[in-house]
């Protein structure tokens, strides 16, 4: 995978330990909520996640994919996955397109805060692949376009913290 520009390699200081990511289990489980809304955009995303994370070594059908019917159910829908202890990451994937309305606001808003509190309450990596663009032309562009896949993205950070939490169990 290519690195965006924004993300980088980092060099701790001399003597200091560093936990990074570590790796998967090959038998591991990732559950992938799925925003049928924008669904165009969506599929591109979900193809980005399933790609990233056959290219760990964790086969289809370890991978569980669940649609929902909109980025604001994603929180519930990944609350029920990380609940179930059987997956090492959950990433939630979905498309918000600003219009002229505070919907918007609400919907990211109210998604954010229940990914992250979801995540906390757990302890399960969940991933946030929710892309938040003002124009359809941003959404398509961060779907796979010139400025990468958000859901390929977020399936790799996903699964480097997976890997990395594992490791500070094991270690």
């Amino acid at each position: 995978m290519t690195l965006p520009a924004e993300i980088g390699e980092l060099v701790a200081p001399a003597g200091c330990h560093v936990v990074s990511t570590g790796s998967l289990d090959p038998d591991a489980r990732v559950a992938i909520v799925a925003s049928r809304y924008h669904a165009a955009i969506v599929q591109r995303m979900l193809d980005g996640a399933v790609a990233e994370i056959e290219g760990r070594g964790i086969v289809p059908d370890r991978i569980t994919v669940a649609i929902c019917p909109g980025a604001f159910e994603l929180g519930l829908a990944a609350k029920r996955f990380a609940e179930a202890r059987r997956y090492a990451a959950v990433i939630a994937l979905g498309c918000v397109i600003r219009g002229g309305t505070p919907h918007f606001e609400y919907v990211c808003a109210e998604t954010a805060r229940s990914l992250t509190m979801t995540q906390h309450e757990t302890g399960v990596p969940i991933a946030f692949g929710l892309l938040t663009c003002d124009t359809l032309q941003q959404a398509e562009d961060r779907a796979g376009g010139p400025i990468g896949n958000k859901g390929q993205e977020a399936a790799a950070a996903a699964l480097d913290l997976a890997g990395m939490l594992r490791h500070l169990r094991t270690a």
